[in-house]
C-alpha cells in the first residue's frame, strides 16, 4: 500500500468536525442533482434545462409576479452564506446549567439563527416574533452582507467600549421599506427551516409594514402556507401618530404554518379564552354530556352544509346510512331506492336545491363511521332523524382571528408584577396574548422559539404555562445586545442592554415560581450563551495580503484550536456543528489520567487538551470505555505525531467506535 492510499483509508475512518455552519447554496443543488439529475451539467445547476422539464410549472421571467426591493438578493444570500460563528457558554448568567433544557442566547439573531441550524432544523413547534416596526425610531439590526459576524463582534465591540449605538431607520435616509425587508427576509428563510412539518411562526406587526410583511411571509413560506392575519385590538383609546385619518386602535399577528395541512386548526381551551378575552368567547357555554367513552358535546351535522360538496365532487362521501335505534347499530351502502336493512331506519343524504347536484356530502367517510360509531349521535326530530358529530375535547374551541380585551398597557403591567421598573422596557406584549397564541399554537413538551426577545414576555408565558398545566414546554430567546439609553432608568440602575435586563426578568420570573411551587418538577433555569467567533483556526486572509503577513496566518493554522479557549467553550462549539443540541448533559470524566469531557453519560468523551499529548496506551484506555459511541480528539492533541494518530484510528475502527477530531 502506498503511502497516499494509507492517508485516503485514514480519512475514510476519522471525521473532521465541519469549521462553519452548512452551505445552504450547495445543499440545495445537492438536492436538485438527487431529485432531477438531468438539470445537473458539469456540476452546476442548468436553469434552462429545469425550466424546459418543468414545462408549464416554469413561471416567465419577463411577467414575474412578486414582492421585489433594492438589496433583495444579497439579503438572500446573507441566509444562504455559512458562518464560523459559534456559541459560548455564559455560566454566571445561567441558572440551573446542569438541569435545564431552557436556552438564552445573546447576539445577532442572522448568525444564532445559522448556528441553531444544524441540530434545530425541523424540531422548533413555535416562533413567535415582535421584529421592530419600522416606526422610524426602531433599532435597524447591523447586517454586513460580505461578514456578518465580523460586522457583528466590531459592533459589540463598540457597544461594549464606547456605548455607540447603530443608527435609527428614518424615512428621510431612503430606501425605507427596504431597509426593513432586507433585515426580516434573511431571518424568515432561517426560521422557517426549524420549524417542524406542523410548525406555525406568529409574528407582531403595525400598520407599516403590514402589507410588506403579509407579502414576504407568503414567499418565504408559500402562499398556500398563509393561516391567518389576527387583529388584536391592542389600545381602544386610539392613537394618533401621523396627524391626519382615523387613531389607530389595532396591531397585527400573522401566522404563517411549515406545512398548512399539518398544522390542523387553531383550538384551545373556551375557558381560558373567555377568561381573558371574554368580549369574544363568553358565549361559549358547552354543558357536556357522557356516554360509555365519556363526555361529549355535538355541535355541527354530520352532512356538510357547504353544496360544492356533493356526488359529483366527493363521491365517496355520499350515501346512505341505516340506524337501528334499538341497540344503536349503523350501516352505510351506497344510495339507493332500496330499503335494503330490515329493522333499520333509512337515513338518505341531505337533498340540496340548486338544481344541478341531489345530495350534499358528508363530512366523515364509510369506514370511519365503521370505526368511530360511539361518536356520532342520532337524534330524531319532526323531519326524521339528524346526525351530529360528538366532540370529545369539551372545553375546546376554534379560536378566532380577533384579540380583544389584551391591551398595550397590560404588559407593562406584567413588568411590575415581577418586580422589575416597567419603564425599562418598550412596549413590552402582554403576557396573556402570548400565553394564548402558545395555547393554541403549540403542543405541551414543544420548543418555542423567540429571535427578537426583547422584554422576555415569551419565556415567561412559557413557564407560566408549564406551572398551570405540568407541561413539559422549553424556550428558546435570542436577543441582541442593543445598548439602553444612557438617560434610562434601566441604564441608571446600572444595566448596559436589553439582553441584561430581558435575563434579569426571566430570572425574576423563575425565582418567583419557585417560591410558589415548591416540591413541583418544574424546569426554573436557563443556559446562556453569547454569540461568539470560532474557537478554532479559519482562513481570514485577503487576496491582496502582504507576503510576510499571508506567511506568518499559513504557520498559525497550524494550530487549530484557540490557546485562550476553555474546555467548555471548544467543546459547546463541536457539538453545535456536529448537530447536538445546546441542552446536552455534560460532565467531567478521568480516563488512566486523561481529563475528558462526557456527553449524554459517557456516549460521547472528548479529549480538549492540545498542550498534553496523550500516550496510546491512554487512547486505548479511553477507547475500551463502557458504552463509548464517538470520541472526540483535539487535532492540536497529536502535537505532529502521526503515528500515533494512525494507530488511534486503527484501535476506533476495531472496536466501533466513531471517531472526530477538531
Amino acid at each position: 500500500m502506498s503511502n497516499d492510499d494509507h492517508t485516503t483509508d485514514q480519512q475514510q475512518d476519522i471525521c473532521e468536525t465541519p469549521s462553519g455552519t452548512p452551505n445552504f447554496k450547495t445543499e440545495l443543488a445537492a438536492q436538485l442533482s438527487e431529485l432531477i439529475p438531468e438539470a445537473i451539467a458539469d456540476g452546476k445547476v442548468d436553469v434552462e434545462k429545469l425550466k424546459e422539464l418543468l414545462g408549464d410549472d416554469a413561471g416567465d421571467d419577463r411577467e414575474r409576479f412578486g414582492l421585489f426591493w433594492p438589496g433583495k438578493k444579497r439579503a438572500l444570500r446573507a441566509a444562504q452564506e455559512p458562518t464560523t460563528a459559534t456559541l459560548k457558554p455564559d455560566f454566571e448568567n445561567s441558572k440551573d446549567w446542569d438541569t435545564t433544557k431552557n436556552v438564552f442566547i445573546e447576539g445577532d439573531n442572522l448568525e444564532v439563527l445559522k448556528t441553531l441550524q444544524k441540530h434545530y432544523h425541523g424540531k422548533i413547534k413555535m416562533i413567535y416574533i415582535d421584529p421592530p416596526y419600522n416606526t422610524g425610531n426602531d433599532f435597524v439590526y447591523p447586517d454586513n452582507y460580505k461578514e456578518g459576524l465580523e460586522t457583528y463582534l466590531e459592533w459589540t465591540r463598540q457597544v461594549n467600549e464606547e456605548g455607540k449605538r447603530v443608527s435609527t431607520n428614518s424615512e428621510s435616509e431612503g430606501r425605507y421599506h427596504s431597509n426593513w425587508l432586507n433585515m426580516m427576509y434573511p431571518r424568515l428563510k432561517l426560521a422557517r427551516n426549524l420549524l417542524a412539518e406542523d410548525g406555525v411562526i406568529f409574528v407582531s406587526i403595525d400598520d407599516n409594514e403590514i402589507d410588506n410583511l403579509t407579502r414576504l411571509g407568503k414567499e418565504v413560506f408559500g402562499e398556500a402556507n398563509f393561516l391567518n392575519t389576527f387583529v388584536w385590538v391592542s389600545n381602544l383609546k386610539g392613537r394618533q401618530i401621523s396627524g391626519s385619518g382615523a387613531a389607530g386602535t389595532k396591531e397585527y399577528i400573522v401566522a404563517f404554518a411549515r406545512k398548512a395541512d399539518h398544522s390542523g386548526e387553531f383550538r384551545a381551551s373556551a375557558n381560558e379564552l373567555k377568561k381573558v378575552m371574554p368580549s369574544i368567547y363568553k358565549g361559549f357555554n358547552y354543558q357536556a354530556k357522557h356516554d360509555d367513552h365519556g363526555p361529549y358535546v355535538t355541535k355541527n351535522e354530520l352532512y356538510n352544509t357547504n353544496s360544492a360538496f356533493n356526488e359529483i365532487t366527493r363521491p365517496n362521501l355520499v350515501f346512505d346510512i341505516y340506524y337501528r335505534p334499538d341497540d344503536g347499530e349503523i350501516r352505510t351502502e351506497p344510495v339507493s331506492d332500496a330499503h335494503v336493512h330490515a329493522g333499520f331506519d333509512k337515513i338518505s343524504p341531505k337533498k340540496n336545491n340548486n338544481g344541478v347536484n341531489r345530495f350534499h356530502a358528508y363530512r366523515w367517510s364509510p369506514p370511519k363511521i365503521a370505526a368511530e360509531p360511539h361518536n356520532l349521535e342520532f337524534i330524531r326530530s319532526a323531519n326524521g332523524w339528524k346526525i351530529y358529530t360528538k366532540v370529545r375535547d369539551v372545553d375546546s374551541t376554534t379560536v378566532k382571528d380577533l384579540v380583544m380585551d389584551i391591551t398595550t398597557s397590560t404588559g407593562s403591567a406584567d413588568i411590575s408584577a415581577v418586580g422589575l421598573n416597567a419603564s425599562w422596557f418598550d412596549y413590552p406584549k402582554p403576557l396573556a396574548l402570548i400565553k394564548s397564541l402558545i395555547r393554541f399554537g403549540a403542543s405541551a413538551d414543544s420548543i418555542v422559539l423567540d429571535f427578537f426577545a426583547g422584554s422576555g414576555t415569551t419565556a415567561q408565558a412559557v413557564v407560566e404555562l408549564n406551572a398551570e398545566d405540568a407541561g413539559t414546554r422549553r424556550f428558546i430567546q435570542v436577543q441582541l445586545p442593543e445598548p439602553l439609553d444612557p438617560a434610562g432608568e434601566a441604564a441608571k440602575a446600572g444595566h448596559k442592554t436589553i439582553a441584561d435586563i430581558s435575563r434579569l426578568r426571566i430570572s425574576k420570573v423563575l425565582a418567583n415560581l419557585g417560591g410558589q411551587l415548591q416540591g413541583k418538577d418544574l424546569d426554573l433555569g436557563f443556559r446562556s450563551y453569547k454569540l461568539a467567533d470560532t474557537n478554532f483556526t479559519k482562513w481570514h486572509a485577503t487576496s491582496d495580503a502582504e507576503a510576510n503577513a499571508l506567511e506568518q496566518h499559513i504557520l498559525d493554522l497550524r494550530d487549530s484550536a484557540d490557546d485562550e479557549a476553555t474546555p467548555e467553550s471548544l467543546l459547546t462549539e463541536i457539538l453545535l456543528k456536529q448537530g447536538y443540541s445546546l441542552t446536552e448533559q455534560i460532565g467531567d470524566a478521568v480516563v488512566d489520567g486523561l481529563k475528558l469531557k462526557s456527553v449524554g453519560d459517557g456516549l460521547v468523551l472528548a479529549y480538549l487538551d492540545e498542550h498534553i499529548r496523550p500516550t496510546l496506551e491512554q487512547l486505548r484506555a479511553v477507547l475500551e470505555t463502557e458504552s463509548l459511541a464517538k470520541f472526540i480528539i483535539l487535532e492540536d492533541a497529536f502535537q505532529g505525531d502521526d503515528q500515533l494518530k494512525t494507530n488511534l484510528v486503527q484501535e476506533a475502527k476495531t472496536r466501533g467506535v466513531e471517531l472526530w477530531t477538531a
